[in-house]
């Protein structure tokens, strides 16, 4: 067992979501395996995506911005696992890492924070947002809105509506629920919204040659969750998306099997293509399938968004 003086080193980034679920996680690692407090080390890492907050991800680097530093810790064995965002996590992971474990999924909608709905923000209305899947779906609801780059976290982002530079934003509601702003928005529905692949869900990776942490990380997993996001990343995966591409997907159990929803939308939300699928068992193959289905129906120029 982790003592505190050869504590189990538990990494992340040092915003305050990412140490509200890293808290998450040591939570359930101490309920499962019965350890004290003090054989868990917190280490927080700055990430790039930290450090740079003027500019979108897809011109500074992807989603690798929120991911190399703690690799690097964890691969330098400054750390033991690395404590995540399942939707900040990159596709395709170094072979040396692997994702040893999900945390029971949150909820997966978004909130629109500065309007009761979509249809209630005024003619023009600008909406700040980092992601071009939500900026896409905004647009192919009110051709009349305007979207303009938001960065920072939670509480920055509703301070610039708060201060009236913005009409409005949309968040994830599973992160303002582990920041305690649970009342805070409107949940939209995700009938209007289709989520983010792996929104809600948190994510623990360690090395791939650390049996120990393997196990003990597996512990803690929800199998339902990493059946489900492991799904909608295999659409990901199969439409080869980067942090330019509007993508949504969500998986949910139905009985033995997986029900998946994905689309896929041009920048300016003008097209979008839509596919579902029930999924036996945990066939990420099939997952796959569905993603080459979208391309497949999509217009040349919305496939050119995708690098496949």
């Amino acid at each position: 067992m982790p003592t505190a003086s050869s504590p189990f080193r538990l990494g992340s980034r040092g915003s305050p979501l990412a140490l509200a679920q890293a808290e998450l996680t040591i939570s359930a690692l101490i309920a499962t395996h019965g350890w004290p407090r003090e054989a868990i080390r917190l280490v927080t890492v700055t990430t790039s995506g930290d450090r740079i907050q003027d500019r979108a991800l897809a011109e500074i680097g992807g989603k690798a911005l929120w991911t190399k530093e703690l690799d690097r810790a964890l691969l330098e064995g400054e750390i033991d696992c690395a404590v995540h965002s399942m939707k900040d996590v990159e596709t395709v992971r170094p072979e040396a890492i692997r994702i040893a474990a999900m945390l029971p999924r949150a909820a997966v909608e978004d909130r629109l924070i500065g309007a009761p709905s979509i249809a209630a923000l005024p003619e023009r209305a600008v909406v700040g947002t980092s992601s071009p899947r939500r900026a896409a779906q905004l647009k192919a609801l009110r051709p009349d809105l305007q979207t303009t780059l938001l960065r920072g976290n939670v509480a920055t982002r509703l301070a610039r509506v708060e201060a009236g530079d913005l009409d409005a934003t949309l968040l994830a509601a599973a992160g303002l629920d582990r920041l305690g702003l649970g009342d805070i928005g409107a949940a939209i529905p995700v009938d209007t919204l289709l989520p983010a692949v792996a929104q809600g869900a948190v994510g623990i990776e360690c090395r791939a040659a650390d049996d120990r942490a393997q196990t003990l990380l597996a512990a803690i997993g929800d199998a339902d969750t990493e059946r489900c996001v492991l799904a909608e990343r295999a659409v990901l995966l199969a439409l080869g998306g980067s942090c330019h591409s509007p993508i949504a997907a969500l998986a949910r159990v139905s009985g033995d099997d997986l029900h998946l929803r994905a689309q896929i939308l041009s920048e300016d939300g003008g097209e979008q293509v839509n596919e579902e699928a029930i999924l036996p068992g945990s066939n990420t193959e099939s997952a796959g399938a569905l993603g080459k289905r979208l391309l497949a129906r999509a217009s040349p120029a919305l496939r050119a968004l995708f690098t496949v």
